[in-house]
């Protein structure tokens, strides 16, 4: 440690406190003792404490050197006891417990177990090495990482073991009374802490009782008897050999009675079970030794030791034990003196990192489970064979590249259970030597053949499972007996099997273009052929008389055998994504419950569907060509018991829609996108058991007021029609959901009363509508109200740049209750032309998916002034953010997905560029020339190979359904913490330059994609100029196809014009490209807070307050870390040839554009406010403000009239402000102050109009109108929402002054540097900017 070693610490412990003293062994080592206050995050300290100057510049000298947090043992203190220790990665455990003075040092990994360190791991090496897994690779970040205290909610290091606060759940009874020990009159009275908790009595002394010595005696098979001699007193007795009394004298009849009758139940136990898994043992407790019944112990997901004088080595003593799980503890070594406990019938021994397993096994005769998945074994050996009662062995997720010779001796395994392991080549030949194996388990192997198949047969084999292989041929054949195969999501091309016994198939995901089955499948019930390479139907499937069910979908068939549209056992018949042009007409009834032909070319269907098919409830035919609908059955006795019915994306005109009125059962309807211009009243007046109706992408123009006949309606769509009158919904009982957007509705009626579960009201997109304040007072009551914040009208009040490119956001719950799913779009970004845009989706939860929405723009900001590789700081990003996500990560977890538009910044271009990244399974598909271009990967198991191996290389256990630990499907996540080393947070990364050719920029999440390749997501929306409309296709689609989970979709219309500009000139008002008109990207995006000036949107189902308090440290202010200075690169501002860098002196400052959320008040008011302030929008707990502030300085010789179309600049400069009103009178004109100084009122002279600075820079007058500016300026420092955590510092705001003022300014701009620079050192800090 000589180079490496803290000898060189400075001899002050700067701000820290008072220095400990060290032992002489750990005499290089600097302790600084810090009581820290914890911020709101649950325990993560607050970055204000940093360290001193010299610390910090002693740790820049090595990027080997860094600090470790070592928190105190008690976690429920009052004041954390925090030591940070100042050290080397060389440092080990013992070396820091010497110089703290303490025994023993513990890691907390995740918030999860609590183990000891051993004396030579090295802990400040751990940081490294988590760290570098997670994806950082420069060693001085991965220094600077390791300096946030934040990082202890993934590692945390104590110098005790923290107090089990579990345990607190299993007291049933405590209290401090006086107690004796001992039968005898000799011994004292003494007050102590008496508790009751589980089997046992503890007691303690009163002062000590968490760290003192403990008195523990077992009740169970012991006594509890009354005191004669004294009144209101216990005896409290073991069933051990030389077990103590304990004397305990209540205080009152009542204690007295309430403690008797409980431990009179817990000595009446037998106990039998006993649960001690994740705990964090070392050891099992001594007094369970003496517990002669138990015959169950769980010991799993602990640290238990070999040879410590209570753990595995001593499990003997359990005589009666049968069941004995020790998975999850990382023995290393299969423990000996296991295989001396006789009565033993089952053992789990997974994920110990077991290598081999030992002779000595075969002395457990009565053995009849063993389980030994997730270990490395290769090898078993012969001496297992001895084991007859074995009838279940685990070896999943082994290292085994053959199936083991022993199974042979095995006589009672019925299952061969060997998945996840290395075995390439299946043997057929070698089944025949076990004729006891039935079930055969060899998914997730590396299995390219199976070999060996005799005329003799397999005659003892009834379920293969090869799922996730590399075969390309599967000849099972010889199997006479095999009832079940799985052999999906291989590259399989042919497939042979025997029909005698054979009840199920499943082979999706291959490339089958034949199946073959010998003899007639007669018992087959269900098979599953979907996603392959057939073009015809196999004709053996006709001879299925017991088939129920058939998945055709996603093959290259053009028509169906009429036999197998008449089939009389045929219940679900899925067909969809093939060529058919015409289905059977089938001419006798059939049993058909369950019917999909969508996507394909149908133009009708069978005339005689509906009156032979009499048992049809569910009908998908979206996505066809229909133009006709079939006649439904007439007869009373013969009425359609459809309940389900989707007919999307066809041709249907008005003129079949009387005939769905005969499908008086219909529950669900979905006619969107085809070409209804009306629907009959009359008919939808049929439809009383109505539940969900979506008549989207039509060209109605009004909904039926029948539709207030349909009491039963939940969800009523019809989003991106004409509909100009709102219809009559607000008298329906159960409605909940209303999609209106993208009409032309101009006026609302003020209902009397709103339906009791109307949940979620969108009117987006309807340009003309006018909600005056008694609309938005009684819409303020729906929890997720989305309506336009009004653009401006004409052209000639346009001052904000023109952004080249636009979007449109749509997220839909589907039939879940909650939506999953956040979103972050932002068409102003950062400095100038760049934007931001991303998808978040927490598939269960929805806390992280918002704490990453709130967190991740700012995190991206920070990282693009530290580095300029795009590769660099989008990882960085994904990292930090998943961080950041503090406790809220350690058991929750979301994919993610980010999409940034800026200037070329590897090759220093001039031209945009857009760089993904990604984890997860959300998605992003740029349409380039009509034609998609994937930029993400989809990280699950099933699409990800490498992932796969890596996670099997770590012993990941992956469940049937693919998921990880049976928890997800993804192998890459932000949070999910506690699934590390299998889950890591590092992100996909690619970058494209943006060209003429691109079109589109589609985000979607997994079940968007799921049911809508890219290639057809391009051509459903290339064609619309509005990307709401065209994002709210997609989900509307993905619906009707089939999606039932939460689906989102963000639409990016890009224009990107060989003669766009691409300077980042704050204010400059850019010219348009042919063909294009301007337009103002309106805050109603839901994206984060603070710095980036970005808007925000969060549904009031669920209060700020939580979201604030489950973040780990959302705080954006990383500057003040506790640790080190990271110094931010400054940015070089590019500018293209048209428009030069103009001369020193000259400011400019960009919109600014803001969306806040505040608890403090439900109107948009604070509590000393009557008026609502004009500009603000109100909903519940949500408050919208939109402000556009733009200082301009004279660009050309000409003033603009004040009706020309592009004033948006003058000559003389100045402030031009605007600011959204909405109101019954004026809500729709933006109020204008002029730009002359001669036209200002007086309240608005040059001394006031520098008077007030806000902290974002940006330089307003005082007028009562702009106190909007101030409720934004001021609202991010309320200690409520999503603005209690600090924001990061702004970058240098510039401001464009008049002429006639500039000398006043220069003054006093002058002033100020001259204060800052003595303050410090001419840097200026923003503590928020919007």
């Amino acid at each position: 440690m000589d180079g490496h070693t803290p000898g060189a610490t400075p001899g002050l412990a700067g701000d820290g406190g008072p220095e400990q003293p060290a032992a002489p062994r750990g005499a290089g080592i600097r302790v600084l003792k810090r009581n820290m206050k914890r911020s709101g995050s649950k325990g993560c300290l607050s970055q204000k404490h940093g360290l001193g100057s010299r610390e910090r510049e002693w740790l820049r000298e090595d990027p080997n050197r860094g600090c470790v947090y070592v928190y105190g043992g008690d976690p429920a203190a009052s004041g954390p006891d925090l030591h940070v220790v100042l050290c080397t990665v060389d440092t080990s455990a013992s070396e820091i417990c010497a110089s703290k003075g303490r025994d023993s040092l513990y890691v907390q990994l995740n918030g999860d177990l609590v183990r000891r360190l051993d004396p030579q791991e090295r802990p400040l090496h751990m940081i490294y090495s988590y760290l570098t897994h997670l994806g950082f690779q420069d060693a001085a970040r991965i220094q600077e990482e390791a300096a946030y205290s934040d990082l202890s909610c993934m590692i945390r290091f104590y110098s005790e073991k923290p107090g089990p606060l579990e345990q607190l759940d299993r007291i049933l009874l405590s209290g401090v009374f006086n107690v004796r020990k001992g039968k005898t009159q000799l011994h004292k009275w003494s007050e102590r802490l008496v508790v009751l908790c589980g089997t046992c009595l503890i007691v303690s002394s009163v002062k000590e009782c968490q760290t003192g010595k403990m008195h523990i005696l077992p009740l169970v098979g012991g006594k509890i008897e009354e005191v004669k001699r004294k009144s209101n007193c216990l005896a409290f007795c073991s069933a051990e050999a030389q077990a103590h009394t304990y004397h305990v004298d209540f205080d009152s009849p009542a204690d007295y009675q309430r403690w008797f009758r409980q431990a009179t139940k817990v000595v009446s136990q037998r106990l039998s079970t006993v649960d001690l898994s994740c705990q964090s043992l070392e050891e099992v407790p001594e007094h369970l030794f003496y517990c002669q019944d138990i015959t169950s112990l769980n010991l799993r997901h602990n640290f238990m030791q070999l040879e410590s004088p209570g753990g595995v080595s001593s499990l003997c003593r359990f005589t009666q034990l049968r069941v004995l799980n020790l998975s999850h503890n990382k023995l290393g070594d299969f423990p000996l003196q296991i295989c001396d406990i006789p009565n033993l019938t089952e053992l789990n021994l997974c994920c110990n990192g077991l290598a081999q397993l030992p002779p000595q096994i075969c002395r457990l005769l009565g053995l009849q489970t063993l389980i030994l998945d997730g270990n490395s074994l290769t090898l078993l050996p012969e001496e297992l064979g001895a084991l007859q009662q074995l009838s279940t062995l685990g070896l999943s997720f082994n290292d085994f590249s053959n199936i083991p010779n022993v199974y042979e001796k095995l006589c009672s395994v019925e299952k061969l259970c060997m998945a996840g392991n290395c075995v390439e080549t299946l043997n057929l030949q070698m089944l025949n030597n076990v004729p006891q194996l039935k079930y055969i388990d060899l998914r997730m192997n590396h299995l390219a053949q199976v070999v060996g198949g005799s005329m003799e047969g397999i005659k003892h084999v009834l379920y293969v499972d090869v799922r996730d292989n590399r075969l390309t041929e599967l000849d099972l054949s010889c199997m006479g007996s095999l009832e079940q195969i799985h052999c999906e999501r291989n590259q399989l091309t042919e497939l042979m099997l025997c029909g005698f016994s054979l009840r199920t198939i499943y082979a999706s995901s291959n490339r089958l273009a034949s199946v073959a089955v010998f003899m007639a499948p007669a018992l087959l019930l269900s098979a599953d052929f979907s996603r392959n390479c057939l073009s015809t139907v196999p004709d053996w499937l006709g001879d299925a008389k017991k088939l129920e069910a058939l998945d055709l979908s996603g093959n290259l068939l053009t028509e169906l055998p009429f036999r197998l549209m008449c089939s009389q056992s045929l219940r679900k018949l899925l067909v969809g994504h093939n060529q058919l042009k015409s289905l059977p007409n089938p001419m006798e009834t059939i049993p058909l419950d369950t019917l999909d032909v969508q996507h394909n070319t149908l133009s009708h269907l069978p005339d005689t569907l509906f009156i032979m098919a009499l048992n049809l409830r569910f009908l998908n035919a979206s996505a066809n060509v229909l133009e006709s609908l079939p006649s439904a059955s007439s007869d009373e006795e013969s009425i359609s018991r459809l309940h389900v019915l989707y007919l999307t994306n066809n041709r249907l005109t008005d003129q079949y829609l009387p005939v769905l009125a005969a499908h008086i059962n219909l529950r669900i309807l979905h006619l969107a996108y085809n070409q209804l211009e009306a629907f009959p009243a009359s008919k939808l007046h049929k439809l009383e058991l109505l539940e969900e109706l979506n008549l989207s992408g039509n060209r109605l123009k009004t909904i039926p007021s029948t539709v207030s006949n349909c009491k039963r309606l939940h969800t009523l769509c019809a989003h991106s029609n004409c509909i100009s009158v709102f219809p009559e919904i607000f008298n329906l009982p159960h409605i909940q959901l209303v999609d209106l957007s993208c009409n032309r509705l101009t006026d609302i009626l003020a209902p009397e009363n709103l339906p009791p579960l109307l949940h979620e009201l969108d009117l987006k997109g309807n340009r003309d509508l006018a909600l005056n304040h008694q609309l938005l007072d009684i819409f303020s009551h729906i929890p997720i109200l989305k309506i336009d914040n009004k653009p401006f009208l004409s052209a000639e009040l346009t001052a904000a740049p023109t952004t080249p490119w636009c979007h449109g956001l749509a997220e839909m719950s589907g039939q879940r209750n909650k939506l999953c799913i956040s979103s972050l779009a932002v068409g102003d970004f950062a400095e100038g032309l760049e934007a931001l845009y991303g998808m978040f989706d927490g598939d269960r939860n929805e806390e992280v998916p918002r704490l990453l929405q709130c967190t991740m723009g700012d995190v991206l900001l920070e990282e693009m002034q530290q580095s300029s590789c795009d590769r660099t700081f989008m990882c960085h990003t994904f990292l930090v953010s998943h961080r950041k996500l503090g406790m809220a990560g350690q058991k929750l977890g979301s994919s993610a997905l980010l999409c940034y538009i800026g200037h070329g910044m590897s090759d220093h271009s001039n031209g945009f560029s857009l760089t993904v990244a990604n984890v997860g399974t959300c998605k992003a598909v740029l349409c380039r020339n009509g034609q998609p271009l994937s930029l993400s990967r989809v990280f699950c198991a099933e699409q990800c190979p490498e992932d796969l191996l890596r996670i099997k290389e770590q012993k990941a256990i992956l469940t049937e359904d693919n998921k990880v630990n049976g928890v997800t499907c993804c192998t890459r996540v932000l949070g999910c913490t506690y699934l590390h080393p299998w889950m890591v947070p590092r992100p996909h990364v690619s970058t494209v330059a943006l060209t003429v050719q691109d079109e589109l920029l589609i985000l979607g999440n997994k079940a968007l994609w799921e049911h809508i390749s890219p290639d057809e997501a391009v051509k459903a929306i290339r064609h619309l100029p509005d990307p709401l409309a065209a994002a709210k296709k997609l989900c509307t689609l993905a619906q009707s196809y089939g999606c039932q989970d939460n689906v989102a979709a963000l639409v990016v219309c890009l224009n990107i014009g060989e003669d766009a500009c691409t300077c980042e000139m704050h204010t400059l008002t850019l010219p348009n490209p042919p063909g294009t008109t301007a337009t103002k990207e309106s805050p109603d995006s839901t994206t984060p807070s603070s710095s980036s000036g970005i808007a925000s949107e969060f549904s009031s189902e669920m209060s700020v307050s939580e979201v604030s308090s489950e973040v780990g440290s959302t705080a954006s202010d990383e500057h003040a870390m506790a640790g080190l200075d990271c110094g931010a690169m400054p940015r070089t501002e590019r500018r293209c040839s048209l428009h030069p860098i103009p001369s020193a002196g000259t400011f400019q400052r960009q919109p600014s554009c803001a969306t806040f959320s505040s608890n403090q008040s439900d109107n948009g008011l604070d509590s000393d406010d009557e008026l609502q302030l004009e500009g603000i929008i109100t909903n519940g707990s949500r408050v919208e403000v939109e402000v556009d502030i733009h200082c301009s300085r004279q660009q050309t010789p000409e003033v603009p009239h004040a009706s020309s179309v592009q004033g948006s600049e003058d000559d003389s400069g100045g402030i031009f402000v605007q600011i959204l009103q909405q109101n019954s009178i004026n809500h729709n004109r933006p109020l204008t102050l002029t730009h002359e100084k001669d036209e200002l009122p007086p309240a608005m002279s040059a001394a006031c109009m520098y008077r007030k600075k806000h902290s974002n820079g940006s330089v307003v007058p005082l007028e009562e109108v702009l106190n909007l500016i101030e409720v934004a300026s001021v609202a991010p420092k309320r200690k409520t929402g999503y603005f209690s955590a600090p924001s990061q510092m702004d970058p240098e705001d510039q401001l464009v002054v008049p002429p006639h003022l500039q000398n006043d300014v220069r003054e006093q701009l002058g002033e100020v540097e001259l204060t800052a620079q003595d303050r410090n050192g001419g840097h200026e800090e923003f503590d928020t900017a919007l």
